[in-house]
């Protein structure tokens, strides 16, 4: 399998497949498309129909939206507990992956993923904080009901979690005010070592989106680009 991603600093949706396959040792090559560049679009175009990553190629079968690649590692690898066992405890995870796939719109325009920073917090407005409320119910209810075998919202780690892990990261770089039982689901995100991975090999990427930056004040600084865009 070839999975085709964005620059790992700023592309959440090229993270989330990336997470799953790495923690679950699913063999891939990869290649980093940059964004922004004058040939980005073309060389996207030429393996998405989109014209966006992540794209996952296997032989002919190409998958270029992320919970369709989910889905479809979820069959090719049957054995990998992608998702939960339990069959009502499944439905919970894949409806709690959709409304990631589909949901949080106001936070995560508000707040683009940025490994390479962390910014002074301010106020987000009213449907931010309505997505941060719901982010917290969300994983008050699903470690509640289902995640006493774990630290992730299910016990154990699955896609669901891998959907959420760049929503994570912004309320980290941002660094939004959570309550205790949120922080540590972010914190366990955060310390994957699948994610550790990606992290640093974000931070030695030399591409810098100053677009992404627009409007916050740096309270660090994780990554200093050589190509600024």
């Amino acid at each position: 399998m070839h999975l085709y991603i964005a620059n790992k600093l700023y592309s959440s949706w090229s993270l989330r497949p990336w997470l799953l396959m790495t923690t679950f040792s699913m063999p891939f090559d990869e290649t980093v498309i940059p964004m922004y560049l004058p040939d980005s679009r073309a060389r996207m175009l030429d393996i998405a129909p989109t014209g966006k990553v992540p794209c996952l190629v296997d032989g002919d079968v190409r998958i270029w939206e992320s919970i369709a690649i989910v889905e479809y590692l979820a069959e090719a690898y049957p054995q990998k507990a992608v998702w939960p066992a339990d069959r009502v405890v499944r439905a919970h995870a894949r409806a709690t992956a959709s409304e990631m796939h589909a949901g949080f719109q106001a936070l995560r325009s508000a707040c683009p993923m940025n490994l390479g920073k962390r910014f002074h917090p301010r106020d987000l407005g009213s449907d931010v904080e309505d997505n941060v409320r719901r982010f917290e119910g969300l994983v008050s209810d699903a470690r509640r009901r289902f995640g006493s075998g774990g630290d992730f919202l299910y016990g154990a780690f699955t896609a669901a979690d891998a959907m959420y892990a760049p929503l994570v990261t912004r309320l980290d770089t941002y660094q939004i005010r959570l309550a205790p039982q949120t922080r540590a689901y972010v914190d366990a995100v955060l310390a994957l070592p699948a994610f550790q991975k990606w992290r640093d090999a974000a931070l030695a990427e030399p591409w810098g989106l100053t677009h992404y930056e627009a409007g916050w004040q740096t309270a660090e600084t994780f990554h200093t680009p050589t190509i600024v865009i």
